[in-house]
């Protein structure tokens, strides 16, 4: 049927976009390095492509997150639809968070290429810049992809869990890790533990969102009231299309 080949095709693009979440979120961060542990980026040696490479990752991670959303929406909120659009209004700030994180680092990289030989590392000034910058940017890493993925998360799994999209092991998952990082991160706010073990807690959130991210590219969604249902969004178009 055209119906159930599109919402195929939904669940596929949906599963690609949550994958491509963690693709690119984890070696940006791993790109930014110089900027956010080296303390002396501005008056170092070059390496702004791969500080550039990760800015770059970050926007396809921006793209990403929307992507995820948009394309969920119009079969999720068939099961509620103020928590669909919830969820989907949350991807959009969670997208917002990052990019502002995002511009901080490369704000680093423009000033190092404007005062590249001008400055050495012991300048307070450009030192205190440096430190703003990387302020901003482990802010918004706190509250982005960690408070407000938790929150989305925790969303997007209860509508799946509710629906009974995936097999419901794999939503379970997704509220509690959602809550364990939204929570953990709230933890951090305050103060009451350090980076490491955010680290480990987050760990649920991410194993939600590949295991979620396979189900759909593998299986699909599973037969429920609410794919049973024809819907006109869907009839004849391609999951963009119906978007």
């Amino acid at each position: 049927m055209a119906y159930s080949s599109a919402l195929r095709r939904t669940a596929i693009v949906a599963g690609v976009f949550y994958l491509a979440t963690e693709i690119t979120s984890i070696p940006a961060l791993l790109l930014y390095q110089p900027v956010l542990r080296d303390g002396n980026y501005i008056s170092s040696a070059n390496a702004d492509n791969r500080v550039l490479l990760g800015g770059f990752l970050e926007l396809l991670l921006v793209v990403a997150c929307i992507g995820s959303a948009v394309t969920l929406y119009p079969v999720v909120k068939r099961q509620n639809h103020s928590i669909a659009l919830g969820y989907v209004c949350g991807r959009v700030l969670e997208s917002a968070i990052i990019v502002v994180g995002a511009v901080s680092v490369l704000v680093a990289v423009t000033l190092r290429q404007d005062l590249a030989g001008t400055v050495d590392g012991g300048n307070p000034a450009v030192a205190a810049i440096e430190r703003s910058l990387v302020a901003i940017h482990d802010w918004t890493f706190l509250l982005g992809p960690s408070w407000v993925l938790g929150f989305n998360s925790f969303l997007l799994a209860y509508l799946v869990y509710r629906s009974g999209l995936v097999p419901r092991a794999i939503a379970v998952l997704g509220m509690s890790g959602g809550t364990l990082v939204t929570l953990s991160a709230t933890a951090m706010l305050f103060g009451v533990y350090g980076q490491s073990v955010h680290t480990v807690l987050a760990l649920p959130v991410f194993a939600w969102e590949v295991s979620f991210a396979v189900w759909l590219i593998v299986k699909g969604f599973k037969p429920s009231t609410i794919t049973a249902a024809r819907s006109p969004e869907f009839e004849g178009h391609t999951p963009l299309q119906a978007l």
